[in-house]
């Protein structure tokens, strides 16, 4: 037996040599054996990225110099339908294509992507996390760029950067998601009042700034209702308060063309089929009652690969 074992281990490397670096072989069981060369050493300065056990994974991109694309593209301001409703169709487009996803969390040029706190996704390498997210964004942008820009070309390629963040608690979690909702409305509060300052009072973007400098958010409010009329608190959800992805059920009626039985001919019936696709919500998610409502997102997603036990 030993010897059977030995020669089929024989086979199995020297049928590596003859494939050559970089190519796979095949044992005699079908299982593939990477092929041995003297480069292999490289392999060893490739640095350990697994992120902690039990923790959730975040990973968060921003646009790249969004602001000057923003410009040459012509988007409106402080805000555009067009470009944040791109930026959703990406991030659903993400959830959709990658696994172990929870939530998303996006405002302006940017998103946030939740994963499982016990998922095993490509070993849990945050490097896979962060470059997976990114490209598949970043893809979708240019794809999807003519369904929301239709008398604009995409004058050239955008760009986004990543990050991946650990938070080991729901309470890191949370607090984090709460960050970036006011971070959402800071922004737009700071954009709604100094667009209208240049737009409507004519001010140039120096003097706009000056006028805004000091101000707090009670301050800005007022310059809103006393010289334009504008109550803050009516601007639309998605402008204050950002867009949160979750999954939901959701009915979709198509049209399909069936024979129905003792029928000579086909007839258009309507077909309703449950999918469970990201759905995007404008709510506040720093209060309690988001996460009261909608339980599921932090709760356990099953046995981790990475517990641990004391005897």
């Amino acid at each position: 037996m030993r010897v059977r074992e030995a020669a089929r281990a024989a086979a199995a490397v020297a049928a590596a040599a003859a494939v050559g670096p970089g190519t796979r072989a095949r044992l005699s069981d079908g299982r593939a054996a990477m092929a041995k060369s003297k480069f292999e050493y490289v392999r060893d300065f490739e640095a350990d990225d697994t992120c902690l056990p039990n923790c959730w994974v975040v990973t968060r991109l921003d646009g790249r110099n969004f602001h000057r694309f923003a410009e040459q593209h012509g988007f409106s301001k402080p805000n555009d339908d067009r470009a944040l409703h791109l930026m959703t169709k990406c991030a659903q487009t993400v959830m959709q294509e990658l696994e172990d996803i929870v939530m998303a969390y996006g405002q302006s040029d940017e998103y946030s992507f939740v994963f499982k706190n016990k998922s095993n996704w490509f070993k849990r390498r945050a490097s896979k996390f962060m470059t997976h997210v990114v490209s598949q964004f970043a893809s979708s942008y240019v794809f999807y760029w003519k369904d929301y820009f239709k008398d604009q070309p995409l004058l050239y390629p955008p760009g986004f950067d990543g990050r991946v963040i650990l938070y080991p608690s729901n309470q890191n979690l949370k607090d984090y998601l709460s960050w970036r909702q006011a971070d959402c409305h800071i922004n737009n509060l700071y954009n709604t009042v100094f667009w209208m300052l240049v737009q409507r009072s004519g001010l140039t973007p120096v003097q706009a700034q000056d006028r805004l400098q000091g101000t707090l958010a009670g301050d800005k409010n007022e310059i809103l209702f006393s010289e334009f009329n504008i109550n803050y608190n009516n601007e639309p959800l998605m402008y204050r308060k950002g867009t949160v992805l979750i999954w939901q059920k959701v009915n979709e009626v198509t049209t399909k063309r069936i024979k129905l039985p003792k029928e000579t001919e086909e007839k258009e019936v309507e077909v309703t089929r449950t999918r469970t696709k990201a759905v995007p919500l404008h709510c506040d998610i720093i209060g309690d009652q988001f996460w009261e409502e909608y339980p599921e997102i932090l709760a356990d997603s099953g046995p981790s690969q990475f517990e641990f036990s004391c005897k």
